[in-house]
C-alpha cells in the first residue's frame, strides 16, 4: 500500500508537491491568507479568523501583521505573545514551532522544503520536508532566512539578513551568510 503524498510529507520522506491533495490544501491556505491580508487592521485584530482557524496552534496574544504568506498553515504553531512582522513567509511543509514571546522582524522567511538535487527530481516536484523550531523569547531580525531542519534556541538572536543553515544554541547571537555565532550571553 502506497502512502499519500501528504503522508509522505508528514513523515519526512520524499514526496511530490505536484499532488492534487496538496494543491487543494495550499489553495485553502491561500484563501485564509488572502482574507488575513485584505481585512482592515481593526477588523483583523491580531489575526484574520480564517487564518487563525487554519493554523496548527496559536497562543494567546499571538499576532501576524499583513502581508503574510504560508504554504499550508496547519503546520504552523505560535506561542503566547509571538509576533510576526509584515512580509513574513513561512513555507510550512513540515511543522514550524515558534516559541512564546518570540519576535520575527519584517520579511523573515522560513523554508521547510528541500528540493531534489537532481534536475529530473525537481521537475517531478520532489521535495522533502524538515521541521523548524524557534525557542521562547528569541528575536529573528528583518529579512533573515531560516532553512529546513534548523532549531534556534531560547533567547537566541538572529541578525537582520542572516541566512541560518545550522542550529543556533540558546542565548547565542548569529549574523551573516551563512549565519555564524558572534556572541553567547
Amino acid at each position: 500500500m502506497t502512502n499519500s503524498e501528504r503522508m509522505k510529507m508528514a513523515a519526512g520522506e520524499w514526496y511530490t508537491c505536484l499532488d492534487t491533495e496538496l494543491e487543494d490544501l495550499r489553495v485553502r491556505a491561500r484563501d485564509a491568507v488572502f482574507e488575513h491580508n485584505s481585512l482592515p487592521p481593526r477588523q483583523r485584530g491580531n489575526m484574520g479568523p480564517a487564518l487563525r482557524a487554519l493554523l496548527g496552534g496559536s497562543g494567546e496574544g499571538a499576532r501576524i501583521e499583513a502581508p503574510f504568506h504560508c504554504a499550508y498553515g496547519f503546520n504552523l504553531f505560535l506561542g503566547d505573545g509571538t509576533f510576526l512582522n509584515a512580509g513574513c513567509t513561512i513555507l510550512d511543509t513540515a511543522p514550524v514551532r515558534i516559541g512564546k514571546r518570540t519576535l520575527l522582524g519584517p520579511n523573515v522567511q522560513i523554508y521547510c522544503a528541500e528540493h531534489h538535487r537532481e534536475a529530473s527530481g525537481r521537475q517531478a516536484g520532489l521535495e522533502v520536508a524538515r521541521p523548524v523550531t524557534i525557542g521562547d523569547h528569541a528575536w529573528i531580525g528583518g529579512s533573515a532566512v531560516i532553512l529546513a531542519g534548523v532549531s534556534i534556541g531560547e533567547g537566541a538572536i538572529v541578525g537582520a539578513g542572516a541566512v541560518v543553515t545550522r542550529d543556533v544554541a540558546a542565548n547565542t547571537t548569529v549574523v551573516g551568510n551563512p549565519a555564524r555565532a558572534v556572541m553567547r550571553r
